[in-house]
């Protein structure tokens, strides 16, 4: 099966030495020629790079920026960091509530700024991945500028460099989707929002997806006035009806305006305090102003200045490079991995796909991407997680049983103060196997990985729900939806038998 088998090669990523370059088919290159070329040293580039080297590839890995790409530099590791002190402040207000009398707490932003500069250095610096690429000799050009192609073989950057390559694996990551609207010059990215030098007294964020989500209720917690917009009929889209529902509910809650269902966004004004903004709802003129307008309703390739055209590498109708499952372009010698290819874009994902591109550019096409059980979540406040199906595609496609429990019903969010939300179970019915996990609340993210795992096993719900989770835990509420969905199967099948005789 080509899961078994990635699974095994996926293996050797932890267990092979570099290999010599007798396991590689002869080369008739020239001198100058490199057998792989990576452009992006995000993680699906560095993944690569490392698994082009550990194969026995002449391996180099071209950087615009820094090691480390998106994910270090400006995505999940600063947005986590910010979000983390966005957690701080949220216990501190809990303190008296425990008994604990403090003079107050206030946020300083530029010395929270400079802590966020030193866990991306800490982090980039002290990545064990790049010291097996550089143990492995790969040639690693970081700030080397934009590459672009000079021929189906043949890159140059911005900074001057120029190399030659048998095999070329594109990573070069995406970038946010731009308003095309008057004014929208005024308007700001996620990435802008990250680099301010202090927290702006109001906030208008566009989009209410996961990016626009993070970025409202970052800077909420930080003290501004935010105004959250989303287009469609409500935030998180593609979530869980019911988890959009209750994030929804406790922005709202925490004193953020959430705007969904608007008709569409006119234009943008500079005014003396901020940008006003201008859009339509119901039919209707309407208009909004704030200090800063943050931009966040989607992301695509990252392919300016790529020149692809040079290469002849075919791009789909939303502008990702077109992928097949072995992770080639459309040109057989030249591949792609991660955001780059507009596929389930995140880090885990990201990583794999860099490693089967890599396997497939040296050893040819032979190991396709394989189906994946998928936990996604976010550290917004609640945070939200998810695995698998949501309940609406799940009744769509199986019969199933749903169980839900409340955090409010749950021993350790009751300690910790922290009980909005829940966690959802689906159950397909007849074979007993979890099809999706939804959680809101405090540690969700780190929750959903356990029924991610138990997706993954394929365990039944009922052996899922006799494992002794330790107590009392966060983890624990996924056991315990899986001990009230078995129940429900045995009423069900109980009843069933009755109904039989």
């Amino acid at each position: 099966m080509p899961g078994a088998r990635c699974r095994r090669l996926c293996r050797t990523y932890y267990s092979e030495g570099r290999r010599s370059a007798a396991h590689l088919p002869v080369s008739t290159t020239g001198p100058d020629m490199t057998d792989v070329i990576v452009i992006g040293a995000g993680p699906a580039g560095a993944f690569a790079a490392h698994r082009a080297a550990d194969l026995g590839a002449r391996t180099t890995l071209v950087a615009r920026d820094e090691f480390g790409g998106m994910a270090a530099n400006d995505g999940p590791v600063p947005v986590r960091t910010l979000a983390h002190a966005a957690r701080l402040l949220r216990e501190a207000h809990q303190l008296d509530r425990y008994g604990i009398t403090g003079d107050g707490f206030r946020l300083d932003y530029p010395r929270l700024l400079a802590r966020v500069r030193e866990v991306v250095h800490d982090v980039r610096t002290q990545s064990d991945l790049r010291d097996r690429v550089d143990g492995l000799g790969v040639t690693v050009h970081e700030h080397a500028g934009t590459a672009s192609f000079v021929d189906p073989h043949t890159v140059e950057t911005s900074g001057g460099l120029r190399l030659h390559g048998d095999k070329i694996i594109l990573c070069t990551g995406g970038v946010s989707r731009p308003l095309t609207v008057p004014g929208a010059e005024l308007t700001h990215t996620h990435s802008d929002a990250w680099a301010l030098r202090e927290v702006p007294p109001s906030m208008l964020v566009i989009g209410g997806g996961a990016t626009g989500a993070q970025v409202a209720s970052i800077f909420t917690a930080f003290g501004s006035r935010v105004e959250l917009f989303e287009k469609g009929p409500r935030i998180l889209p593609t979530e869980d009806d019911d988890v959009s529902a209750v994030v929804a509910e406790a922005f709202r809650e925490r004193g953020m305006v959430v705007r969904e269902n608007f008709d569409a966004i006119e234009s943008f004004d500079k005014t003396s305090d901020g940008v006003l903004m201008h859009f339509t709802q119901n039919g209707a003129p309407a208009s909004a102003e704030a200090a800063l307008v943050v931009v966040a309703i989607g992301w695509t390739a990252d392919t300016i200045g790529l020149n692809l055209a040079a290469a002849g590498v075919a791009t789909d109708e939303r502008g990702f490079v077109r992928v097949d499952a072995y992770q080639r372009t459309s040109v057989p010698h030249i591949f792609a991995a991660g955001d780059v290819t507009g596929r389930l874009m995140l880090v885990p994902q990201a990583s794999q796909s860099g490693f089967i591109a890599a396997t497939n550019a040296v050893r040819g096409p032979a190991v396709p991407m394989w189906d994946q059980v998928s936990p996604i979540g976010s550290f917004t406040d609640p945070e939200y997680a998810q695995v698998g199906l949501t309940e609406t595609k799940a009744r769509k496609e199986h019969d199933v049983i749903v169980a839900t429990v409340g955090l409010d019903a749950a021993t350790r969010p009751v300690i910790d103060g922290r009980t909005t939300g829940f966690c959802k179970l689906i159950v397909d019915r007849t074979s007993n196997q979890i099809l999706g996990c939804h959680v809101v609340g405090e540690r969700a993210v780190e929750t959903t990985q356990l029924a991610a795992v138990a997706m993954t096993a394929r365990m039944r719900v009922e052996e899922l729900a006799r494992i002794p989770l330790s107590f009392p835990t966060y983890a624990g509420i996924v056991g315990r939806a899986a001990y009230i969905a078995t129940r429900r199967l045995e009423r069900d099948a109980g009843r069933d038998l009755n109904e039989a005789s």
